[in-house]
């Protein structure tokens, strides 16, 4: 695989701390940012009470101690938090970005250099990661985070045994390599439906001809994954159905305090952070069109209805489209409101919502972006095919496309995230909630094997109740407390849970 590869100090060893990690064993784009990241770093912590908790209650036991883990999730300073919790619950762990745009530079720098190292002699954890990669070089960091050095990953076939996945992308490498080399050959790059799959294809054909059993041999190291995201749980139920997954998985964005606080406060919290970095134009007044009312699309007509915009939502299931009507939206179909819209947000899960003969309609100067994890919700490669239309970069991730016709729209982060691409993603403390529940998951996975055969899983109702309650203090909140009388009635624990699996927050 061909790739232009920023360059990068690198130190030497192995990643045991404090020693230096080994010559080539990371690529970020700058080490001298390192000390800024670790500011950011401390002033999150704060704000992420929970997982400093789980710190504090797993540290004397390291129920980590032995796992490999392999991260693929948004390379932020959240993350880092994340990462360095992993560590000190006894992990090793090798990181890279599940977006080429979301990667905070000087996070990545800090994680690497580490606590107790300089940037001369970097002594954290291995990171593959800066902001505005390509995507070959996106996957071959992808690549690079799956594969351990000789010696530290014993039996295993250099790889992990954990995975910890946002979108899918790092088990998605792993399955297709297995299924691929299984086969003894991998489809032709001209097969590809999209740019990105003929990146996959590319890599996984070399790959094949290096070793061909090296997937196969990652994929049965594995002891589980943990995914965060809607789309890359999708992925996985699929894989299951289809009898293909190859290791146990838990559902970590379904957890009550990942989906109802994460996909909803921090998308409130975040898109209109994106939108104002990206085009700080008032949103007072203007028509937004938000596609999709699940919990990222109601926080996101939220946020957008704080700032006094007119909302329109477009909804294909009836729930959803009954609860943006009973919550005051008026609901649409895009045709109806495409030419009158000034700001356009996807939030679907689907491919193809707003398609370039949509965007070809849009008024001069419409705002189209998107907040669901992959780009084609948003036709990109439709609209860079057209003959009537030239693109012109503003700044990074802005871009104004301009038709023939003399109108123009603007385009964020390429259709790609762009809480997270013209912005910084969730506050730390949402992020908080989810990163419990992440490292919660990788503790049950990597500890109980046994209790979770090949299949798709949720954390248990009272893992997800104590992630709850280790956020409460920090607001200031205090539950009341049932009596054995009361708990007796309701036929619940007066320590819980309260709530059946089947309950609905």
């Amino acid at each position: 695989m061909t790739s232009t590869l920023p360059a990068a100090s690198s130190g030497a060893s192995s990643q045991t701390r404090p020693s230096t990690l080994a010559e080539g064993d990371y690529k970020v784009a700058d080490l001298s940012l390192a000390a800024f990241g670790r500011k950011e770093i401390r002033l999150a912590e704060h704000e992420m009470p929970g997982l400093m908790a789980i710190r504090r209650e797993f540290a004397e036991a390291q129920p980590l101690a032995g796992a490999r883990i392999t991260g693929s999730l948004h390379m932020t300073i959240q993350t880092a938090v994340l990462i360095e919790t992993l560590v000190a619950l006894g992990a090793q762990v090798r990181w890279a970005s599940c977006n080429i745009f979301s990667t905070q530079d000087h996070a990545a720098a800090a994680v690497v250099v580490g606590p107790e190292g300089t940037p001369e002699a970097p002594a954290g954890v291995p990171v593959y990661a800066w902001k505005g990669e390509t995507l070959p070089e996106y996957w071959w960091c992808t690549e690079m985070a799956l594969t351990w050095p000789d010696g530290s990953a014993g039996g295993a076939g250099g790889g992990p045994n954990m995975i910890l996945d946002d979108g899918g992308d790092a088990t998605l490498l792993v399955h297709k390599g297995a299924e691929f080399e299984k086969a003894g050959v991998v489809p032709p790059v001209e097969s590809a439906d999209s740019e990105e799959y003929a990146v996959i294809l590319d890599l996984l054909h070399r790959s094949l001809a290096e070793d061909g059993q090296r997937w196969t041999r990652i994929a049965a190291g594995i002891k589980g994954v943990t995914e965060e995201t809607t789309t890359g749980v999708h992925r996985l139920y699929e894989m299951h159905r289809a009898g293909t997954l190859l290791f146990p998985a838990i559902n970590v964005n379904d957890s009550v305090t990942k989906s109802k606080f994460d996909n909803r406060y921090g998308c409130r919290h975040s898109l209109i952070d994106g939108l104002n970095r990206a085009t700080d134009v008032l949103i007072g007044g203007k028509m937004a069109v938000v596609m999709g009312y699940g919990d990222v699309g109601k926080g996101c007509a939220e946020s957008l209805r704080g700032q006094g915009a007119r909302v329109v939502v477009t909804e294909v299931d009836p729930i959803c489209a009954l609860q943006a009507a009973m919550d005051g939206y008026q609901v649409a179909t895009l045709d109806d409101v495409v030419e009158k819209a000034d700001i356009f947000i996807t939030a679907t899960g689907c491919y193809d919502v707003i398609t370039n003969e949509h965007m070809a309609r849009m008024k001069h100067q419409a705002i189209v972006g998107n907040i669901g994890h992959f780009d084609n919700e948003i036709d990109m490669a439709g609209l860079a095919k057209r003959s009537d239309v030239t693109r012109e970069n503003i700044k990074p991730q802005v871009d104004v496309w301009r038709f023939d016709d003399g109108h123009a729209i603007i385009v964020l982060s390429e259709g790609r995230l762009l809480n997270l691409g013209n912005a910084t993603g969730h506050p730390s403390f949402v992020m908080s909630n989810s990163f419990a529940n992440q490292t919660i998951a990788q503790i049950e996975l990597f500890t109980k094997t046994e209790e979770y055969p090949i299949g798709v899983y949720v954390l248990p109702k009272h893992l997800d109740e104590k992630v709850a309650r280790l956020h409460l203090d920090a607001l200031g909140a205090k539950l009341t407390t049932l009596t054995k009388e009361q708990a007796a009635y309701l036929g619940v624990s007066p320590e819980g849970p309260f709530k059946p699996d089947h309950y609905r927050y």
